[in-house]
């Protein structure tokens, strides 16, 4: 019995420094931090971006669901919620249940491999060197329309060649809307 106790002391200390690493996460990193985007930028994102009852919401790396929740309930939106890490979708598909969003969906892939053709909007809280990584994808993938809404970060645009053009940019919330054209 004390050995389990333990053993979860130890995994919470764990979980404790993982989470004040994140803090200060070097943003060319390869991986992702457990980053939440607090209630207020979430609102300002979908306003800004103008979501609703007609988009189709991507949230790429969506943590516990709470931007996808928003979108859904809030704006209208149907949502598509993409989340790799195990402990965070099992906190999403939590907060979806208590919460009764409708129209959502939550999938535990990668984000490089699920497909974007349906999306108008994709909300990313990502770091530079992921939003480099996905720029051949949303070529490829995302049609001329689509929005993009990159919290505290901005995307390369100057790698689209001509067809991401930054539309809105609220330096308090530190959002960045896009869009793709033709």
């Amino acid at each position: 019995m004390f050995g389990i106790v333990i053993d979860i002391l130890l995994i919470a200390i764990i979980l404790f420094l993982l989470y004040c690493l994140s803090a200060i996460w070097p943003p060319d990193s390869p991986w992702a931090p457990w980053w939440q985007t607090p209630k207020d930028v979430i609102l300002a994102m979908l306003t800004l971006a103008k979501v609703g009852k007609q988009d189709v919401v991507y949230d790429l790396g969506c943590g516990t669901g709470e931007a996808l929740i928003t979108a859904t309930k809030e704006f209208g939106a149907k949502g598509i919620g993409v989340e790799i890490d195990p402990l965070r979708f099992v906190m999403a598909k939590y907060n979806i249940w208590k919460q009764k969003a409708p129209h959502l969906t939550l999938k535990k892939e990668n984000f490089f491999k699920v497909p974007l053709s349906d999306a108008t909007v994709i909300i990313m809280y990502l770091i530079p060197n992921a939003l480099k990584r996905l720029t051949p994808k949303f070529l490829q993938e995302v049609k001329p329309g689509t929005r993009f809404i990159s919290y505290r970060y901005e995307m390369p645009v100057k790698l689209f060649k001509g067809r991401l053009h930054l539309v809105k940019h609220d330096i308090k919330h530190e959002i960045y809307i896009y869009k793709m054209t033709a």
